[in-house]
């Protein structure tokens, strides 16, 4: 699906313009045009960025190929190529999903290519700009800085959903340990790193925007890339507490069930200890032997059990005197 809109600052709403009249509207000084891929087929996308706008061709192959590429700005001249990543998570249990969303933003129109429809950041800056006059009097890059700062504002409700959870494994963890628990941290601390992945390369894309002089960027719209920038970096560091979070409910984890199992254990090893000298005893009266002096004694049946009894009695006592159970 392609929309395309002229935001003119005199007017308070976007103006729909056909695809036809962009040509005409990109020349004009006083003229923004946002045009909106959104899970376009290929001939969309070439009658977009090949035949409107001359895209170079390894832009349009990128965005052509859904192959997970690295978050990365290009610079030419004209415009500049920024690819960069949201984060999408509709239930807490489910995995991290990362839609790939691609800009163009020339000196007076925006181009942004993005497969996910509902919901995603695209849309909402999308359905602000009736509502948001910042959006329709400033340039290009600040309406491309709308779009980056959405995809990233995403990210840090969905670290701290997961840093809440983490918090509460680790309270079960000192209850019981179970096998979904240690997959559930391997899921988590996978996810983590995957986010590390994203955010620390479009750091850098930010850090560019926010530093380097590019025509199409106005030197007064940099520090509101900055403020992405700082966004990112918190979190970042909120992600890789999140990490460390995980791997030490990990060792938790492992420590507690290394508890039980030798709890188990050593409550296994003093019934067999007990059972040892009753064990001895049972092998001596087993034994083919014809003269057992005890076989002749009265009371040497009850004798018996009662010795049994007085050394399972005694261990007993021995061992809750050194407080092994």
């Amino acid at each position: 699906m392609i929309r395309s809109v002229q935001l003119i600052p005199a007017r308070r709403s976007p103006v729909p313009v056909p695809l036809e009249q962009v040509p005409d509207l990109i020349r004009r000084p006083d003229s923004l045009v946002w045009i909106d891929l959104s899970a376009p087929s290929q001939e969309e996308v070439y009658r977009v960025m090949r035949d409107l706008f001359h895209f170079h061709p390894l832009a349009i192959e990128d965005c052509l190929h859904r192959v997970n590429h690295t978050p990365k700005l290009d610079d030419f001249g004209s415009y500049l190529f920024v690819i960069a990543y949201a984060v999408k998570r509709d239930e807490p249990a489910d995995p991290l999903e990362f839609p790939e969303v691609h800009l163009f933003i020339g000196h007076n129109f925006l181009v942004t290519h993005h497969h996910q429809r509902e919901g995603s950041p695209v849309e909402k800056v999308w359905e602000h700009l009736s509502s948001d006059e910042r959006l329709q009097q400033n340039g290009a890059d600040l309406l491309g800085h709308a779009v980056l700062d959405a995809l990233v504002d995403e990210y840090l409700p969905v670290v701290e959903q997961i840093d809440l959870e983490v918090e509460q494994l680790e309270e079960l963890v000192f209850n019981q340990t179970a096998p979904w628990m240690m997959k559930r941290l391997l899921a988590i601390k996978h996810e983590m790193l995957a986010l590390r992945r994203k955010i620390s390369p479009m750091r850098d894309v930010i850090s560019q925007l926010s530093r380097d002089p590019f025509p199409v960027i106005d030197h007064q719209s940099r520090i509101y890339f900055r403020d992405i920038y700082d966004h990112l970096r918190r979190i970042e560091e909120m992600s890789e507490q999140v990490r460390e979070m995980t791997v030490s409910a990990q060792e938790l984890y492992l420590s507690a069930n290394s508890l039980r199992l030798n709890e188990v254990i050593k409550t296994l090893t003093i019934f067999s200890t007990i059972f040892l000298p009753l064990s001895f005893l049972a092998s001596v009266y087993g034994m083919n032997f014809r003269n057992f002096p005890e076989l002749d004694w009265r009371f040497g049946y009850p004798l018996a059990w009662l010795l049994f009894i007085a050394i399972s009695a005694g261990m007993l006592y021995w061992f809750r005197r050194r407080k092994w159970f």
